[in-house]
């Protein structure tokens, strides 16, 4: 037990380190900063489309309670709204408006290039090995807890829509 803790304590510091460099450079991002909660919430709208509460609770192992009140905030603030399910019934799914995909894009482009100026010193060869270990790493707890996060095909970036970027651009 005790080599496990001492194995995996760097890489452990290093995570969190890294999360809190995220959370700081929300911080730094002015008055259209967009919470956690709403971030994660229109990620996952933008790459898989119009979702119930259900739905989100389960992609994010959240009981509904909690999803419904990160909801309600992309409601109230114009970033969300809600569409009959094509399914029929009374059921409602979860919908990025324009403002929420707008409000995305931002926070997605000033994103990249927090990294592009951190990453700028860096050989490209290993910007790509520090994205597969990432990817691996991220599909290794996917597969552990049975819930996987969408990526899009052909494995390029996402646009704020949930399809793939042009690379050119």
């Amino acid at each position: 037990m005790a080599q496990s803790r001492e194995r995996f304590e760097g890489l452990q510091r290093e995570l969190l380190l890294l999360t809190r460099y995220e959370l700081s450079s929300r911080q730094r991002d002015g008055g259209a900063a967009l919470e956690r909660s709403a971030h994660l919430l229109l990620t996952r709208l933008a790459a898989q489309g119009p979702m119930t509460i259900a739905e989100l609770a389960q992609a994010f192992a959240l009981d509904t309670s909690t999803i419904n009140r990160q909801t309600a905030a992309l409601l109230r603030e114009g970033l969300a709204r809600r569409v009959p399910d094509p399914d029929g019934g009374m059921a409602r799914r979860l919908q990025m408006t324009e403002e929420g995909a707008r409000r995305l894009a931002d926070r997605e482009q000033r994103s990249r290039e927090g990294l592009a100026a951190v990453l700028a010193a860096w050989d490209p060869e290993d910007v790509q090995a520090l994205e597969e270990s990432l990817t691996r790493f991220n599909q290794s707890i996917e597969a552990r807890t049975g819930r996987s996060w969408p990526r899009p095909a052909g494995g390029g970036p996402a646009g704020p829509d949930g399809t793939p970027e042009n690379a050119a651009g």
